[in-house]
């Protein structure tokens, strides 16, 4: 490189073509611009006029210079000129050895480090010299030989700030070997003032290798803000900050979660050294738990990150009820206290949709650690085997009791369980209610104290057997347990005995149940291994090391702090222990997307330590980086000869006095962006609604209140229903100030259920059995608090109460061993369904032997004397009778009546259509008639 004060060329023999310009001054001049044309007719005359020699007029002094200022900008810039260049190497025989620090201080000025190294290889490149480049963060494995310059200058362009520190004594070996084959003649260290482990050997053997070669150091590079320490605090999250000395500027530090949407952002207070600070991010738990990456805006470099993985966060705990949706309700619902307890300390998961057969799945695909079910009775099998491999993959899956769970229960449970549940301390029973007696010291509750305010009521009893006692984590007093646990592959299913809310006991409500749930939590890993190759879930407790145990890379931090793919050189990391960032260890995530392990190139403050070079003072030049950076200008009069160039060409168009193909130019232009504008502007086509059948149902459905009935294929019967659902709504809207619409006819299949508030659905023996995708339907719709009556018409009770069967009930039983049906019982005298708007004993239709079942109620432990009814916090799902409703309601378009009562009565029809009427009251208001039955008393309490 040539310079001429503080403007250099890197290609000064291109001026050389300076000297041409006069020539062009002489050409310029000498052709002139063509002169302009005009059409004269009577310039034919002067076509035959012999020629005479012409001599042409010259160019313009403005035109001519015009193109030589271009011609002068273009031989400029070809020439290579740099503002401010830096000074060159020093001078020696032997080839360069340039020093690079590129470990994660480089990052704070990165671009004048590489800068310097640039203009240094360049000066070596045009002395033909060899380089042996060095970059101290890249090891041993890298070519530490004299090269040529170009190729060197390929490598360093090829480099970029690493997010580990630098590893300079592993240099010292190769460095050594290469100054034996041929002595270095200097030596340029662009150092970055950190130190590493092995720094305070390296200098001494630096200065031992050069020997009589000129040595370098540059230092003072701007290094980057130390973010480290972070932890997550019981009140607080906080992390400490070190910075360079003599930094004053504001330092802020961001929170943002893993999609990298910002939590949080705070400013850094330093004490009075102004060089370590801290942060702290004063957020609910909720919002810190979320935080999965720290930054210091505006920093770009790893130094300034740190990441937080699940140690720090908070477990993902998905929350699945069983109860139906009119127990949705706070206080009442069995997720209630479950979200009270966990939302402090985990991130709860709710499903987006009713139905359990994609509502589980779902969760798990969401990667929930812990699933938890309170008042689930059966899964389906396709469910059942989908969480059951979840188990095996190490998930924990935890179940509360409840009168589903009572009535039955598929085999994800810990121990199997006694049909029905037990009572303790009601009117009906012999026992009083039992406290806590203690924790198993081998379960994670050992330790805890045992509350004594906490009594169980009502609860499930596990089977006896020979290691029910090992699977017990928590015992009542009388040894029955409260909580039992299995393991199953590398996961744990875990089951409370009693239910999620107070209904059973007040353990829900006691600070006891916030910390087993807590332990529970705690179970799951953060980071848990693979699953074996073979599809069989790996053990816990693999030795240290172990291969099928260890923690792949996922996303790792460059040397700016960006989270990227993990390139080739980076190994799994060991769980056991704590992990120092490194060559084959970067900062980052390491394991699985649901279950991540961060590294970070800091744990603590202590960790920054400064470079000490004063082994060096006197037998090396110590220089800081230029403070001025040189500036290309190559750009800038590539830019100048192009607007010459637009100049010369607009000139030469004025000078020949021909506009025409501008303007015609202009006006094509303007009328293709007229056009453009003309067809972006046209109003779209608005979309059309289609007129399906679906939709022509569902408006009907839903504009007015209908019954509806289960189309079963058979015509005769569900005709039957039609015209008995007819004659209800009729009666209803006789009778009560329900007007209600014809009733209809729904496939349980295809169409939607939500608009119907009680479905009709005859069963016989020849009943088609639904498919899988209808009885998730149907438990959806239960579940979301809709009512099915079903109706064997066979006048047979002993069949549904176990005692005897008929055909149509087998069939039934095959239809709802595929529900989740929580126990059934007998209407009782007490129920709401005897008050809902007439007062009735029974419920005949056209059959009267058959009692009406339904959901079985939970009775007060103190007893229900002097309460006139007794009603659940819901509506009962199902309702089975074999009286054969449809028929006793069935009239015509005239009125009458078209089957006859069995015995022929005219008051037991009155008293069916007055059954239907309390059944359709009760779909539709649930327990109202239990309260305002009692607002007598209340008023005469109060005086009126």
């Amino acid at each position: 490189m040539m310079s001429f004060l503080p403007l250099g060329f890197t290609t000064p023999l291109a001026l050389a073509a300076l000297l041409l310009l006069p020539a062009i001054w002489w050409l310029l001049r000498l052709i002139p611009p063509r002169p302009r044309q005009v059409a004269f007719p009577p310039a034919r005359l002067l076509a035959d006029i012999d020629k005479r020699e012409e001599t042409p007029d010259k160019s313009p002094l403005w035109l001519t210079l015009l193109r030589l200022a271009l011609a002068a900008a273009l031989i400029v810039a070809l020439a290579g000129p740099i503002w401010r260049p830096s000074a060159d190497a020093p001078a020696g025989d032997g080839p360069l050895w340039l020093v690079v620090d590129n470990g994660w201080a480089s990052a704070g000025d990165w671009e004048t480090q590489r800068g310097t190294a640039e203009r240094l290889l360049e000066t070596a490149a045009e002395q033909a010299r060899p380089v042996l480049l060095a970059a101290t963060a890249e090891g041993a494995d890298q070519p530490l030989v004299p090269q040529s310059a170009r190729i060197a200058l390929d490598r360093l362009r090829a480099l970029e700030p690493r997010p580990w520190p630098t590893t300079r004594g592993e240099l010292t070996l190769a460095l050594r070997k290469a100054a034996t084959e041929q002595a270095p003649g200097a030596v340029i260290w662009l150092s970055t003032d950190s130190a590493g482990g092995t720094d305070p050997r390296f200098v001494e053997d630096l200065r031992a290798i050069a020997g009589e070669a000129a040595l370098t150091v540059y230092t003072q590079l701007q290094k980057p803000t130390v973010l480290a320490a972070a932890q997550n605090d019981v009140d607080a999250l906080t992390a400490t900050l070190v910075r360079p000395a003599g930094a004053n500027a504001p330092v802020s530090v961001r929170a943002l979660d893993r999609k990298g949407l910002v939590i949080g952002e705070v400013p850094a207070d330093f004490g009075e050294d102004r060089t370590t600070g801290s942060v702290r991010f004063d957020l609910p738990v909720e919002l810190r738990n979320d935080i999965a990456r720290l930054e210091i805006a505006g920093e770009a470099s790893a130094a300034g990150v740190q990441l937080l993985d699940d140690r720090s966060q908070r477990r993902t705990v998905g929350l699945v009820s069983g109860a139906s949706v009119d127990q949705a309700q706070p206080l009442l619902s069995p997720l209630y206290y479950l979200d009270r307890a966990l939302s402090p300390f985990t991130e709860l998961r709710r499903p987006r949709v009713d139905n359990l057969d994609e509502a589980v799945p779902a969760l798990i695909d969401e990667g929930v650690s812990v699933l938890i079910m309170a008042d689930v009775g059966r899964l389906r099998d396709s469910v059942r085997d989908e969480v059951a491999r979840w188990v095996d993959q190490g998930g924990v899956l935890v179940r509360f009791a409840g009168p589903r769970l009572a009535g039955g229960s598929d085999d994800l449970i810990p121990t199997p369980l006694r049909a029905g549940d037990r009572t303790l301390g009601g009117s009906l029973s012999w026992d009083d209610p039992q406290p806590l007696s203690g924790f198993s010291d081998a379960s994670p509750f050992a330790g805890l104290d045992v509350p004594g305010d906490v009594t169980v009521n009502r609860q499930v009893l596990a089977e006896p057997g020979p290691d029910l006692s090992e699977r017990s984590w928590a015992l009542l007093a009388d040894g029955t347990p409260l909580v039992t646990a299995s393991q199953q592959g590398r996961g744990r299913i875990i089951l409370f005995h009693v239910s999620a809310d107070t209904a059973w006991s007040n353990l829900p409500i006691s600070g006891t149940f916030v910390e087993m749930l807590r332990r529970i939590v705690a179970l799951s890993g953060a980071a848990a291994p693979a699953s074996d190759t073979d599809g069989e879930a790996t053990q816990t407790g693999r030795a240290s090391g172990d291969p099928a145990s260890v923690l792949p890379p996922v996303r790792l931090l460059d040397g700016y702090g960006r989270l990227g793919p993990p390139p080739a050189s980076a190994v799994p990391v060991d769980p056991a222990g704590e992990i120092a960032a490194s060559r084959r260890h970067p900062p980052g995530f390491y394991g699985r997307d649901d279950a991540l392990r961060a590294v970070n190139l800091f744990s603590a403050p202590e960790d920054v330590m400064p470079l000490d070079i004063e082994p060096l003072r006197g037998a090396a030049e110590i220089a800081a980086y230029p403070t001025q950076t040189a500036s290309d200008l190559r750009p800038v009069f590539f830019v100048l000869a192009l607007l010459l160039l637009f100049a010369d060409a607009l000139a030469m168009i004025w000078l020949r006095g021909d506009r025409r193909p501008l303007r015609g130019r202009f006006a094509t232009s303007a009328g293709a962006a007229l056009l453009v504008l003309a067809v972006t502007a046209l109003p779209g086509r608005p979309a059309l609604a289609q007129d399906t059948s679906a939709d022509l149902m569902a408006l009907d459905a839903s504009l007015d209140t209908r019954l509806a009935y289960v189309v079963t294929g058979d015509a005769a019967r569900d005709e039957a229903s039609r015209q008995g659902l007819y004659g209800l709504t009729r009666f209803l809207a006789s009778r009560t100030a329900l007007e209600p619409e014809a009733p209809m006819g729904v496939d349980i299949a295809r169409d939607e259920l939500a608009f119907f508030p009680l479905l009709y659905w005859p069963i016989s023996e020849d009943s088609a059995r639904p498919s899988p995708e209808a009885l998730a339907r149907i438990d959806t719709y239960m579940r979301n608090g809709g009512t099915i009556l079903f109706d064997t018409a066979d006048q047979v009770s002993s069949g549904i109460s176990g005692l005897g069967a008929s055909p149509a009930v087998l069939r039934l039983r095959a239809v709802l061993d595929g529900l989740d049906i929580p126990p059934l019982e007998p209407v009782p005298a007490d129920h709401v369904l005897t008050k809902a708007f007439y007062l009735l004993d029974s419920f005949p239709g056209r059959y009267a032997g058959s009692p009406l079942w339904v959901e079985a109620s939970e009775r007060d432990a103190g007893g229900l004397s002097g309460r006139p009814v007794r009603a659940g916090d819901g509506v009962s799902p199902v309702l089975i009778t074999g009286n054969d409703f449809a028929a006793a309601w069935a009239i015509d378009e005239a009125g009458t009546y078209l089957y006859p009562t069995v015995p022929p009565n005219q008051t037991q029809r009155d008293f069916a259509f007055r059954a239907g009427v309390n059944i359709v009251m009760y779909a539709l208001t649930g327990n109202y008639k239990a309260d305002q039955v009692h607002i007598p008393a209340l008023l005469e309490r109060l005086g009126q």
